[in-house]
């Protein structure tokens, strides 16, 4: 019974070593925010994640309402912050902007996705 609490012990604390190991690349933070209405069109699209990402792996696309692509050229981290992924647009009009975004953790090589929109109203 004694060896059957060990045995218990020791795999829960090797599940407890591996947080690290399951962290996902999720959003934290963008530029212009989730739902956003923004007065001046951005000339970027910036989006800090939980994890650092992997750039080669990981996109920014930005739509128009029709699904027009507006992101210009491919994502990049910035120098400094592997957790920031941010991509160059074209210029934008008014109107309503789609954001899809996909990471890929640079620890684990975990997927994450997601999308928000926000408004250009001058």
């Amino acid at each position: 019974m004694k060896s059957l609490h060990i045995s218990s012990l020791v795999a829960i604390l090797s599940l407890a070593g591996t947080g690290s190991a399951l962290a996902h690349a999720d959003l934290a933070s963008a530029d212009p925010a989730a739902g956003a209405t923004v007065k001046t069109a951005p000339t970027a699209i910036s989006i800090t994640f939980t994890e650092e990402v992997e750039p080669k792996f990981s996109t920014i696309e930005v739509l128009d309402a029709k699904g027009k692509h507006f992101d210009d050229g491919k994502a990049q981290t910035a120098p400094d912050n592997a957790k920031l992924l941010s991509v160059g647009v074209k210029p934008l009009a008014p109107g309503t902007y789609k954001v899809i975004w996909h990471a890929t953790a640079a620890d684990d090589s975990h997927k994450t996705k997601g999308n928000y929109t926000f408004i250009v109203q001058p």
